[in-house]
């Protein structure tokens, strides 16, 4: 598979290089980024992380891609956001593995400019127009609601009937709750 690059107007979405990982960490692994999604990372839950995305995209052509801003006269060009992408739904218990799943993860700064909305329609872009998807879900708990609020801003509708329970955390991280989004309705 060719190495992934989709521009939008103010943001690269890209794969990663060796250099990319220590800096990605650095602005997203912190106590506010990680509130709903399981806590802080230490060393080697980082290099989990990394282990998954990196086999993920050599498995299927496409993971969680490096987000960097362009330069936009205030901020140099390649300046790292944070990640989004597309995976296969794999978490225990799922209602939806092996469906894509569409995830971001921004650094606290570049929050409320629209950067993951504009992040996850070229993710969304993607899947449907280079990966052949006819569905993508997104995946968050009932707490986050900056995060379901986008899935809805990006057309995306609720799926209850596909929550499920993720074994791997407590409450209130173990309720998971779907969101989905068809190829025809992406159409639209």
């Amino acid at each position: 598979m060719p190495e992934f690059r989709q521009e939008t107007e103010r943001l690269v979405l890209r794969d990663w290089t060796e250099a990319d990982w220590p800096e990605f960490f650095r602005v997203t692994n912190t106590p506010t980024v990680m509130q709903w999604l399981g806590g802080v990372l230490d060393e080697s839950a980082r290099a989990a992380l990394r282990s998954r995305v990196e086999t993920c995209a050599a498995l299927h052509g496409h993971c969680f891609w490096l987000v960097e801003r362009k330069a936009d006269g205030r901020h140099l060009s390649g300046e790292p956001l944070g990640f989004c992408g597309l995976k296969r739904a794999d978490a225990p218990g799922s209602s939806v593995t092996g469906e894509f799943e569409i995830g971001w993860r921004l650094r606290e700064d570049a929050w409320g400019r629209g950067y993951a909305k504009e992040a996850a329609r070229a993710g969304l872009a993607a899947a449907f127009d280079r990966f052949a998807a006819t569905q993508v879900v997104a995946l968050t708990v009932i707490g986050n609601e900056p995060s379901w609020g986008l899935m809805k801003r990006l057309g995306m509708r609720r799926r209850e009937e596909l929550d499920y329970p993720d074994s791997r955390f407590e409450p209130p991280l173990r309720d998971t709750i779907v969101y989905s989004l068809s190829r025809d309705e992406w159409k639209r």
